[in-house]
């Protein structure tokens, strides 16, 4: 009896495995949660550390990296021997195209056509290339791309949060519909969901991101783009994917083809998701292949099969993918320019020598200094995912289009928590050090600013105290000063008047937060101040010695 006419068969193993990394990979995101325990942060962020692309970058940005990053090694090593089994066994995003890729060959009803290699599939090689490049001169937007922070920010800021307003609408209006049969009641069973959800999965009531429209734009078109070939994004696009495939040129584990067994009938490439041969049955290029045993599967003569062979044996014609090296230049120089415009901009060029700020970027406790932290962020989502009061945003321009998606506080929609530091903990490349409660506290990411036009007591000769109440800050930040103010009538009236103490304020934002005015706080946060730019302090205690000049 052949393999594709058993009992078990390759392919079906191949998908258990790869539903489980995606439900473990969906899983780790649930548990990244506000609750979470500082040291469960490498934990929850393993695919991040078996990435190696985040570590090629992060290495060549920043010259630095965690160690916990060079778990990635691990996966490289796998590669070197098997190939590019994780695209094809473990990859999350890729799962999620294999399941569309099924639905658009169902749904549009027409007969597979021969699928081959197509010289195109070059195009993410000279990609990585640009990326790269603009990598080692300190961008590291390569990660924007990297498929699993691709995943795993939309999760967080969008599929999560839908979800979220379904189960949190629905809930409230079968509650107050009350629907029911006799006695019993529909909400007997959804309030219990409800309440487990909230506690366990939705913690921070009525989450929600700004600026997402672009993110899930990004998502929705390469799923839709398996409409036009079967795994596009993995084909052409995928940054990670070439980088694996450079490292499976001449793998261990290769397939092999029976001369006589086989008849060229082509019913291995119809099922080849990577278009890893260029004609049936011959010229198989080993970095495109995804591992996946499709076209051992479908061969009805057995005449395939992937076996171990010693790395120095002498490749076949064809299975090479010939880069041109005047079109990888090109890419290289491409990257050069397109960072050069990214760097066309006063904010970003400040960078270098600390000159320049955008009031409104407010970078979480520990962030390390404008520029270095852009040469680790990979703008994932995961500081934002476990932010308890959901102040953590992604930034569209604040930062340029370096900082596209990276973190950034907005108090308006939720303040910096006094005595959590889960950012820093789980930040996998450090771009937000992992500081103790005692020194987050002490950490400064702006200063508070009273708008004298809208505040209550100053504009309309009124009490309000609600800032102060709310300031965190055990000698609070914000105090009130008694003065004499005449009312309408002449009347002498004392009044107490908010100030803000600049050597205290740690720009946490709860003041702009809970301020009474919900449509244009009466008293803001801005940059000034922050801790890890020492020239940015602008109203810090003067040195008379020190001078700037």
């Amino acid at each position: 009896m052949s393999r594709r006419r058993g009992i078990f068969r390759a392919t079906h193993a191949r998908r258990v495995v790869q539903i489980a990394f995606l439900l473990l990979f969906f899983g780790l995101i649930v548990l990244a949660g506000p609750g979470v325990k500082a040291e469960s942060g490498p934990l929850l962020g393993a695919f991040f550390l078996a990435d190696p692309l985040i570590l090629a970058a992060t290495w060549l940005a920043a010259h630095a990296v965690v160690s916990a990053m060079l778990w990635a090694l691990v996966l490289v090593a796998i590669t070197v021997l098997l190939g590019r089994v994780f695209c094809g066994w473990a990859c999350p995003l890729g799962t999620i195209h294999d399941i569309a890729g099924r639905f658009f060959d169902g749904w549009q009803r027409h007969p597979k056509r021969r699928d081959q290699w197509s010289p195109w599939q070059r195009g993410k090689y000279y990609l990585l290339a640009g990326l790269l490049v603009m990598a080692a001169v300190g961008c590291h937007w390569v990660t924007i791309m990297d498929p699993l922070v691709l995943l795993y920010r939309t999760t967080t800021t969008v599929l999560s949060p839908s979800a979220q307003w379904a189960v949190e609408e629905g809930a409230t209006a079968v509650f107050e519909a009350d629907p029911g049969v006799g006695a019993w009641r529909l909400k007997q069973v959804t309030e219990p969901v409800y309440e487990f959800l909230g506690r366990h999965v939705f913690v921070v009531p009525g989450q929600a991101f700004l600026h997402t429209g672009l993110i899930v734009a990004v998502f929705v078109a390469i799923v839709l783009l398996n409409g036009y070939r079967r795994r596009f994004w993995c084909r052409y696009l995928c940054p990670l994917g070439a980088l694996l495939g450079l490292l499976s040129w001449r793998p261990l584990l290769r397939r092999a083809v029976g001369q006589e067994e086989c008849n060229e009938c082509g019913l291995c490439g119809m099922a080849c998701h990577g278009a890893a041969a260029a004609k049936p049955g011959h010229e198989w290029k080993s970095a495109e292949c995804f591992g996946c045993l499709n076209c051992t599967d479908s061969c009805g003569r057995d005449a395939l099969a992937f076996r171990l062979v010693w790395p120095w044996r002498r490749k076949r014609a064809g299975e090479g993918i010939d880069l041109s090296k005047r079109a990888t230049m090109g890419a290289a120089v491409g990257g050069l320019v397109t960072l050069a415009m990214m760097r066309a901009n006063p904010l970003a060029r400040g960078l270098d020598t600390e000159t320049r700020y955008n009031p409104a970027l407010l970078r979480p406790p520990g962030a390390r200094p404008e520029r270095e932290f852009l040469q680790r962020c990979t703008a994932c989502g995961m500081c934002m995912k476990v932010c308890r009061t959901g102040g953590l945003q992604p930034a569209l321009t604040e930062a340029g289009l370096e900082g596209l998606w990276t973190p950034r506080l907005v108090p308006r929609i939720g303040y910096c928590d006094y005595d959590c530091n889960l950012c820093g903990q789980i930040c996998p490349t450090e771009a937000i050090q992992p500081l103790a409660i005692e020194e987050k506290q002490q950490a400064k990411i702006g200063l508070a600013s009273l708008d004298v036009s809208r505040c209550i007591p100053y504009a309309y000769g009124r009490e309000c105290m609600v800032c102060e109440e709310h300031c965190p800050v055990p000698d609070k930040a914000i105090y009130f000063l008694e003065v004499e103010i005449r009312d309408r009538n002449g009347q002498a009236v004392l009044l107490k008047q908010p100030h803000v103490d600049p050597d205290l304020c740690i720009g946490c934002g709860v003041c702009e937060h809970v301020c009474v005015y919900q449509d244009q706080p009466a008293i803001r946060v801005f940059s000034t101040n922050e801790t890890r730019h020492p020239r940015h302090e602008s109203v810090a205690p003067a040195d008379p010695w020190d001078s700037v000049y």
